[in-house]
C-alpha cells in the first residue's frame, strides 16, 4: 500500500494548488467572473523554505507571510532563486517593524492606523521603496482583532492617499469566525468602490470562493495549500 504524501511533500502541495486554482474558476464562472481576475496568495508562513520551493515548483509565484522576521529568513534566498517571487505581508505590523516591511514586502496587507501609516510613510521615504499598501478593516468590529474600524475607514483612506502620499491599492479583511462572511465581504467590495481602490483581499481557506463571488481580487490560502500550520512550542 502507497504511503500518502506528507502535506509538504512537493506533490501534495502542487495538487492542492491545482485543487485551489480549480474551485476559484468554478467560483468565477459562476459569479461570470474572468479567473485571470483574482489572484492566489499561497499563505507560507510557520512553513519551511522548503515548501514555498515546492510550490515555487509548482507555478506559484505569490506568498503570504504574517511575520517580518519571519518574512526575512525565509524569503532573500527564494527570491534570488526566483525573481518572480511577490511577497505580501499580511499579519498584523507593529511600528517599529515598518521599515524593515518596507524593505521585504511587494505588498503590505496591514496598514490599519494612523501611526502606523505615518511610519510606512518616514521607512518609504529612507528606503526609496514603495511596496504596494492594503487598508485592513475590521469588519466585525471586534476589539481583540487588527483593522480599521468600520466608521473611521473613509477618513482614514482618505488621511493615507490624500495627506501622506502613500500608495493605497485597495482593502483587506478577516471577517469574524463562525458568521456567515458574505455581508463583510460585500461591505468591504462597496467601500472599495467608493474610493476608486481596485484590489480586494478578501477569503481564505474557509471561505475563498464566497469572496470571490463577491468581488475579491485576492484570496489569502494557507492550510488548503501547506496543510495545518507547525507553530513552534513554547
Amino acid at each position: 500500500m502507497t504511503e500518502p504524501d506528507h502535506p509538504n511533500a512537493p506533490t501534495a502541495i502542487a495538487a492542492n494548488i491545482a485543487a485551489v486554482k480549480a474551485r476559484m474558476a468554478a467560483a468565477c464562472a459562476r459569479a461570470g467572473r474572468d479567473p485571470a481576475s483574482v489572484g492566489l496568495v499561497a499563505v507560507s508562513k510557520t512553513h519551511p523554505p522548503e515548501a514555498v520551493a515546492a510550490a515555487l515548483a509548482a507555478g506559484q509565484l505569490l506568498f503570504g507571510e504574517n511575520r517580518v522576521q519571519e518574512a526575512e529568513r525565509k524569503f532573500p534566498a527564494l527570491r534570488a532563486a526566483h525573481p518572480g517571487l511577490r511577497l505580501h505581508l499580511i499579519g498584523a505590523l507593529q511600528t517599529n517593524k515598518a521599515r524593515d516591511a518596507v524593505r521585504v514586502a511587494d505588498v503590505i496587507e496591514s496598514l490599519d492606523r494612523p501611526k502606523l501609516a505615518s511610519a510606512i510613510a518616514e521607512a518609504m521615504q529612507k528606503e526609496g521603496r514603495r511596496p504596494g499598501l492594503l487598508v485592513q478593516v475590521n469588519t466585525g468590529d471586534e476589539p481583540q482583532k487588527a483593522g480599521c474600524p468600520r466608521e473611521e475607514a473613509d477618513g482614514f483612506i482618505r488621511l493615507c492617499r490624500d495627506e501622506l502620499g502613500l500608495p493605497v491599492e485597495g482593502l483587506m479583511c478577516i471577517p469574524p469566525v463562525d458568521t456567515d462572511p458574505r455581508p463583510h465581504f460585500a461591505w468591504l467590495a462597496a467601500l472599495a468602490a467608493r474610493h476608486g481602490l481596485a484590489t480586494l483581499s478578501m477569503g481564505m481557506s474557509g471561505d475563498y470562493e464566497i469572496a470571490i463571488e463577491e468581488g475579491a481580487t485576492l484570496v489569502r490560502v494557507g492550510t488548503a495549500i501547506f496543510g495545518k500550520r507547525d507553530y513552534p512550542a513554547g
